[in-house]
């Protein structure tokens, strides 16, 4: 089995294959604090309260946008499950043609976001990663990642016009009923989420104008049901998404055709 690991700025998200099929999910807080030695003892607690011993890992590959956690995870998994981790980066082959100015630049999870919709989808679509950051991508018909547009996430938002405020209070991320608030806190959750709203679809809207063709919209992360709900611009949801594409990519790289 191979086990799958997208290392976010919040979160770290784990998945074990069986071959193309998703056998086990956890997800853990991301911590720059925490030594590798505290990272195994949760991941492979994790396993034990499944049931599954540490051994049927074959192979483990790692996206991470979290440099400074990146030699404690590797540590981590050398230790406890003897493997040493492919880790996404420049030079890896992904099977598709990345078309952005400095390829470098670009982002692992974004990489697999595109290797796993192209592979699931096709194209052309349009993918969403409602993470810390929300990240649009876009691959065409013939599996070439286009670029796409980064914006602050919606609990980043959230955080900030809190925290750069003397008087708002913080708040729950929730769909209010009515977009004109009779409360401070109304206020707020209307603002964020029907704001957000807006964002998303407009995008995808100017998005689809640029390509000059319908394409399909495909949404990941935690708070893209909330979102997808109302906007009516998201076909589907797919939260395995970045997993799926990790787990392509390692393939890519065992057997001989990748790029």
């Amino acid at each position: 089995m191979i086990l799958t690991m997208d290392i976010g700025n919040t979160n770290i998200k784990t998945a074990l294959f069986d071959g193309r099929e998703m056998y086990k999910y956890w997800r853990m807080s991301t911590n720059i604090s925490s030594t590798s030695d505290e990272y195994g003892v949760r991941l492979t607690s994790m396993f034990a309260h499944e049931g599954v011993p540490t051994d049927v890992v074959e192979g483990i590959v790692v996206s991470s946008v979290v440099p400074t956690i990146n030699f404690t995870i590797e540590h981590m998994l050398q230790n406890y499950f003897g493997k040493t981790p492919l880790t996404v980066g420049p030079g890896i082959k992904t099977g598709i043609n990345i078309r952005y100015d400095n390829p470098r630049e670009l982002g692992s999870d974004r990489i697999a976001n595109a290797v796993g919709a192209f592979d699931e989808y096709g194209g052309p679509t349009i993918f969403i990663d409602f993470g810390t950051a929300t990240t649009f991508g876009v691959v065409d018909e013939n599996g070439a990642f286009l670029g796409g547009t980064i914006c602050p996430g919606i609990k980043l938002s959230s955080e900030a016009l809190v925290t750069g405020t003397a008087k708002l209070p913080r708040f729950e991320l929730a769909r209010p009923e009515t977009v004109i608030g009779r409360s401070t806190l109304t206020n707020l959750q209307s603002g964020m989420y029907y704001g957000y709203v807006g964002l998303v679809r407009n995008i995808v809207r100017k998005i689809k104008q640029e390509l000059g063709k319908e394409a399909l919209v495909v949404a990941t992360g935690g708070l893209a049901v909330m979102i997808a709900e109302e906007s009516k611009a998201i076909d589907k949801l797919d939260g395995l998404l970045t997993l799926k594409g990790l787990r392509l990519i390692y393939e890519r790289n065992r057997t001989e055709g990748g790029k």
